[in-house]
């Protein structure tokens, strides 16, 4: 289906991106405006066809909150997972694997930085994608960009700001993290995801 393939595109392109920008030699101080940009330009383009979830944590967010049908979650989940372990193996094809240590991010930091900004990314996308003040507004690929944009600088260096169960699978294949920690991801991730959708259904009673 359309949407499914728009998800799988749209995750390719973000986490091939952060390969290209992040394996060395990279974007460096820079990253984190191509990362932003590649997002915010993948939910102009997709997000009238899937939403532009690009992110199960995401998907899982949009779901809780009435606004994507069950069935739609698990094949977005595997266009999203599919998108970003084609993306890596295309970087690795490319530039080969990183050749710094991977990072072997502390537990409880990461657990905790990875929870508050995927909470604000989720939170960010229900408000601009999905409420009703907010509905035909122009500046919803902007904003969720930026928010990962602002968290990349903020906290990249505690966890490599994943923010993205799918980003997990591809830094972790292109070997920018330990693969013993990628379950730090999924837990913070999709935790976070769960919590934003209760905070807006906090915030907008009633709105379905």
């Amino acid at each position: 289906m359309p949407k499914y393939l728009v998800e799988f595109i749209g995750t390719f392109f973000l986490v091939l991106t952060i390969g290209f920008a992040v394996v060395k030699p990279g974007a460096d101080a820079m990253a984190p405006v191509a990362i932003g940009a590649t997002l915010m330009v993948m939910i102009f383009a997709g997000g009238h066809v899937s939403g532009g979830h690009f992110n199960p944590a995401v998907t899982l967010a949009v779901f809780l909150r009435g606004k994507c049908p069950a069935a739609d979650v698990i094949p977005y989940w595997v266009a999203q997972l599919t998108g970003a372990a084609l993306a890596a193996g295309v970087v690795i094809f490319i530039k080969g694997t990183s050749q710094d240590p991977p990072q072997d991010p502390d537990i409880v930091k990461a657990l905790v930085v990875e929870f508050l900004y995927t909470f604000a990314l989720a939170y960010v996308v229900l408000n601009v994608a999905t409420a009703k003040g907010t509905a035909g507004n122009s500046f919803y690929g902007l904003a969720i960009g930026f928010t990962v944009l602002a968290g990349a600088y903020s906290v990249g260096p505690i966890s490599s700001a994943a923010f993205n169960p799918a980003v997990a699978v591809g830094i972790t294949l292109m070997k920018l993290i330990v693969p013993a920690k990628i379950w730090i991801y999924f837990v913070a991730n999709l935790a976070a995801g769960a919590c934003a959708a209760l905070a807006f259904k906090a915030i907008h009673p009633g709105e379905e």
